[in-house]
């Protein structure tokens, strides 16, 4: 138990401290406002408005998920700092969102495996309700084709690229299960919907995707990531080795990504070309960007979750969510969220 007091007192909720998240949110605000602008080929200042609705679409999908784990962490009584907001500053021909995300920090021992199903589960069901609303929200709004030839005059919509463009070096963002059925379901009949190696110039489908995204890589079950945190919950020790068999599947992954990277470098060029071609759209499936995530996970996440007390055990509610953050996380996840076509 704790009082409101007490509460009010703590050092994470002090002006100075207060005034220091605020001020990242800000700055994070006006690092993905410019992102919003770069994604729609604009860096004159004289179009800043462009760039706003991008960010606060990509805050509100954050400030969802952040605030998700935050309220469950104060209602099991345990501390917890407000979002750190991450700003990136985004760079022309550099692509980023304009953030690196949001973290909160508990500041003391989850005291039950109750409490840390809740404090986990809690973010990425709010960042994917949140999701789920900015993008019925842009296949609702799509503009006419009229928006994309301001952005590439030279658009060529039967070949569905750019005239100027090479084949092959198309920014691609793969598309997921959800993203699908959210395209299928909301847009408008004979509603020009563009496509991935598009999609990221119209700010509601690239921040909705986004939120996708960073569900379906917080929900990875490993270590103290979001997923982490729910199957040790649900399983206990048992999580140590879905944790492995994750990182495993990962490195295999990307490293059947980087593969015909290697074959090439190694002078079999001709093998590397007919490997690919064996897999169908092979970029869209062999992403090296998991052996990002495996290192990651590895190094700094890590693969087993601390041990937390056993008792207050789940309830069938609770177990019924559980396994619902699975089907998350599938329906979120893409095998390639990045690649050339």
């Amino acid at each position: 138990m704790h009082d409101d007091a007490t509460t009010v007192r703590s050092p994470e909720l002090r002006p100075l401290q207060v005034t220091k998240h605020a001020a990242l949110f800000l700055v994070t605000f006006a690092s993905m406002t410019v992102a919003g602008m770069l994604w729609q080929n604009r860096i004159d200042l004289e179009y800043i408005g462009i760039g706003i609705p991008y960010a606060l679409a990509g805050l509100f999908i954050l400030s969802c998920h952040e605030f998700g784990h935050y309220f469950a962490a104060k209602h099991h009584g345990v501390r917890v700092t407000l979002p750190y907001y991450i700003p990136l500053p985004p760079l022309p021909q550099f692509i980023n969102f304009g953030t690196l995300g949001a973290v909160i920090r508990t500041k003391q021992e989850i005291p039950h495996r109750r409490a840390l199903f809740d404090i986990g589960v809690a973010g990425p069901v709010a960042g994917f309700i949140a999701s789920l609303f900015v993008l019925a929200y842009g296949f609702m709004t799509l503009p006419g084709q009229d928006f994309l030839l301001a952005i590439h005059p030279d658009y060529d919509f039967a070949k569905g690229m750019a005239a100027s463009a090479e084949p092959g070096f198309s920014l691609t963002f793969g598309k997921t299960l959800l993203y699908m059925f959210m395209e299928e379901v909301f847009s408008r009949p004979g509603a020009y919907v563009p496509p991935m190696t598009e999609m990221y110039h119209y700010p509601f489908l690239i921040t909705g995707w986004f939120g996708l995204l960073v569900t379906a890589l917080n929900l990875l079950p490993a270590g103290q990531l979001d997923g982490g945190h729910i199957t040790y919950a649900m399983f206990g020790k048992k999580q140590h080795i879905v944790g492995r068999i994750t990182v495993t599947v990962l490195v295999a992954l990307g490293g059947i990504g980087i593969l015909p990277a290697i074959m090439e470098l190694a002078g079999f060029g001709g093998p590397a070309v007919a490997f690919m071609e064996a897999f169908g759209s092979f970029e869209a499936w062999f992403w090296p960007g998991w052996l990002f995530w495996a290192l990651l996970i590895a190094v700094v996440v890590k693969v087993r979750h601390p041990d937390v007390p056993e008792y207050e055990a789940l309830t069938p509610g609770r177990r019924a969510l559980g396994w619902f953050s699975y089907v998350m996380f599938f329906v979120c996840l893409s095998p390639a969220p990045l690649y050339l076509a």
